[in-house]
């Protein structure tokens, strides 16, 4: 092949794909191109942006924090692409007024700017609450992951999540052992559909009450003596942990329905427990 051969491949139209119409600005709008695979899509759109939230606080009304945030529209078969721009403009005109209360509204403001029939809202976020130690009354913030999840297709629906730290202590290293007895951090994640409004504070407090201790971020000796001694008189395996949770979760009348997952992150085992429980609506008052 010659060089001007060479030329004329390499500027030949890439042909057999149809030009878009120009938009308002007068460029190509590529997403608008039909796309003849007919494959549709359940999920596009933007993923792991970092933006400040506002989340209800039951003691100081609002407390203000960053969430790693995920937003996604369905794409029907016979589109090429969505818009990523529009999710960004979308957050913007919050400007950091992103709450609950708001989640409905921005996900109808979704499906009307992206011509999309559902859209789906994800939120992750720190929420901090003051504790006290059990024998020094010291005050610190304790961090507790948390997580909102919504969607809107014909029916709009929210689940609230939240990560809880505790202590597990090992009944069976108890019992057999001479002095001591294995333990460990504990992580109990809970999810929850509500009918009226349930306090993060409040459902953290139902999680934590669960465990063999409850773990701070600021202890004195007087305090982690105490902790320990509570654990050591309140064994329990992870099985133990989400049954409470669940028995906790069974006695709130406004949630109506639940997941509760705890994995125990293994002192003297090269592994994790992990065990979970789901009451779908239908068993929740079952």
């Amino acid at each position: 092949m010659t060089d001007n051969q060479k030329d004329k491949d390499f500027t030949r139209p890439a042909s057999r794909v149809p030009r878009s119409d120009p938009g308002e600005s007068g460029m190509p709008d590529m997403q608008k191109l039909p796309d003849d695979r007919n494959i549709a899509i359940n999920k596009v759109g933007v993923k792991d942006i970092r933006y400040p939230i506002v989340v209800l606080d039951k003691c100081k009304e609002r407390q203000q924090t960053v969430a790693r945030i995920n937003m996604y529209v369905d794409l029907p078969h016979h589109f090429k692409g969505t818009h990523m721009s529009r999710f960004i403009e979308i957050l913007n005109q919050y400007h950091g007024e992103i709450s609950i209360e708001r989640m409905d509204t921005m996900l109808r403001n979704m499906k009307e700017y992206l011509e999309a029939s559902s859209a789906h809202l994800e939120l992750e976020f720190p929420y901090f609450i003051e504790k006290q130690a059990p024998v020094s009354g010291a005050r610190s913030l304790m961090e507790y992951q948390c997580r909102m999840v919504g969607s809107l297709d014909e029916d709009y629906d929210f689940m609230l999540g939240v990560t809880v730290p505790m202590t597990s202590l090992c009944p069976c290293s108890k019992e057999i052992s001479a002095r001591g007895a294995h333990n460990q951090r504990s992580a109990v994640t809970v999810e929850i559909r509500y009918s009226d409004h349930i306090w993060l504070e409040d459902l953290i407090a139902w999680i934590e009450s669960c465990g063999s201790a409850p773990v701070f971020a600021l202890l004195k000796r007087e305090d982690e003596k105490a902790l320990t001694e509570q654990a050591y008189d309140n064994p329990m395996f992870v099985e133990d942990v989400v049954r409470a949770v669940t028995q906790r979760l069974l006695e709130i009348p406004e949630i109506t329905w639940f997941r509760v997952a705890c994995e125990n992150f293994e002192s003297i085992h090269n592994h994790s427990a992990y065990a979970m429980v789901e009451r779908p609506m239908s068993e929740k008052r079952g």
